[in-house]
């Protein structure tokens, strides 16, 4: 498996050789080539400062291991470092300009299973690193242009596992999360935790809003359970417990929390593309204004931004494109249609615990179960497929040719192909975190989503020899 380079960080399973597999060389490498690239004139250093940045991880087996090595690389370059230990991606997004840091590092490889680790990189913002950046870091890398430190000179560790409290603290206090309201509703919730992070900090949350909480598979120990992307194939267990238990609805979120779905009370899928269109619904019918989401994500959005008159936009797939195109254009709240909730008013980064306040606090003022309030939202349906990657296939010659194929139709090509139909779309890309095209459509039924997702990738496969 080659290790994967892009704006979503250095990603790669866990063992095997140098460079085809996130080993501990490559570990170290990546992270001095981080640490190289933040120093570089950096006025601290002229200054004699020495410069910062904040570490945390998921909960995965193989992070504690990655975990050392990042951190005493970073400390063997002169840096100093806040250790938060297990956390998630959000937390450690707002840990970073919190503590004035140069950067941070979240060890993750997100939705992606066990044997698979990750660095993920920050900016002093707390925001993922521009494409221009990640470029500079690889070219660091590969010249392994590094200077490491004099023993007097190296950086130092300092231990902080108050971030996740802290985190829970910062989405109390937004202007549109209602605490009083929805402990008066007395709602009880499933959690999927996934055996990582969110096991702790989706069920602290909840309880500090008064939501009676019922846990599964809420064990920190990396040992997931089931595949961790939450998709319906891999959610039976929370779907059928949500049922047993009466309860309001479930949450599942993935191994670094910041992928939120929703269980509706009837034991079905409330479809993690709505999580943010419900989101939405909520802020913007509190302060009007503009939204973004990516290319590969439910019309349902632009709909309800239009309901509220406002305006919307899609940008290339990517956190760190939906993220610029929502700062160009105002816009107050945006994500991914994989249940990334990004509200602006805490922070630039996806997050499970703001999306779960906000949801929350919606419903609390709603006289409608969760599975009434979905069939209120445009119905759309998508089908999300993939087909695996091998060194003969030529991914751009086959977006050439489906460019082509459908010249005739409105077409996109800022990130792979998006094909836009009459009544349905369908977008085909490389992805940024697995060997992998991904295709993804929609339609007003599933019956046709699937149809048109089976015809695209027969006429993938055709132009591939596959």
């Amino acid at each position: 498996m080659t290790l994967i380079k892009s704006i979503s960080g250095i990603r790669g399973t866990i063992g095997g050789k140098v460079s085809d597999n996130l080993t501990p060389v490559d570990a170290v490498k990546f992270a001095s080539a981080y640490g190289t690239f933040l120093k570089v004139g950096s006025w601290k250093l002229e200054a004699g400062i020495k410069l910062k940045v904040v570490i945390g991880r998921d909960a995965r087996i193989s992070g504690p291991m990655i975990h050392n090595l990042v951190v005493n690389t970073l400390i063997s370059l002169g840096i100093d470092v806040i250790d938060l230990g297990l956390s998630t991606t959000p937390t450690v997004e707002i840990a970073v300009p919190m503590e004035k840091a140069d950067g941070g590092i979240i060890l993750t490889a997100s939705h992606n299973p066990k044997q698979w680790n990750a660095l993920k990189l920050l900016n002093a913002k707390g925001e993922f690193l521009s494409g221009d950046d990640g470029a500079k870091i690889l070219e660091i890398a590969e010249a392994e242009a590094f200077d490491f430190s004099e023993v007097d000179d190296l950086g130092e560790i300092t231990i902080n596992d108050a971030y996740m409290d802290i985190h829970i603290d910062e989405v109390l206090d937004l202007p549109l999360v209602d605490v009083e309201a929805v402990a008066k509703r007395k709602f009880k919730v499933v959690v999927d935790g996934v055996n990582s992070s969110g096991g702790i900090i989706i069920p602290n949350l909840l309880e500090q809003m008064g939501v009676e909480v019922v846990k599964l598979y809420c064990e920190p120990s990396g040992h997931f359970p089931h595949n961790p992307e939450p998709l319906k194939e891999h959610l039976g267990d929370i779907c059928k417990l949500v049922l047993e238990e009466k309860a309001d609805f479930g949450i599942v979120v993935d191994p670094d929390v910041d992928r939120l779905a929703f269980i509706s009370n009837d034991g079905e899928m409330f479809g993690e593309e709505y999580t943010l269109v419900a989101c939405a619904d909520y802020v913007l019918s509190k302060t009007p204004g503009n939204t973004v989401s990516n290319m590969s994500s439910s019309r349902a959005l632009r709909d309800i931004t239009n309901k509220h008159n406002g305006s919307y936009q899609a940008s290339a797939v990517g956190e760190v494109n939906v993220v610029e195109l929502m700062k160009k254009t105002n816009a107050i709240i945006g994500g991914e249609g994989n249940g990334g909730i990004i509200y602006p008013e805490l922070h630039y980064g996806r997050d499970s615990l703001v999306g779960v306040a906000l949801f929350l606090t919606y419903l609390a003022n709603q006289d409608k179960t969760v599975a009434e309030l979905r069939a209120s939202y445009p119905q759309y349906y998508m089908s999300k497929n993939k087909i695996e990657l091998t060194p003969q296939i030529d991914v751009d010659a086959i977006l050439v040719a489906m460019t082509d194929k459908y010249k005739n139709e409105n077409i996109t090509t800022i990130d792979g192909v998006k094909i836009d139909f009459l009544t349905e779309w369908v977008h085909l890309r490389k992805s940024n975190t697995e060997p992998i095209i991904r295709i993804y459509t929609e339609a007003p039924s599933q019956e046709s989503a699937d149809t048109l997702a089976l015809r695209i990738i027969d006429e993938i496969k055709a132009v591939a020899g596959i």
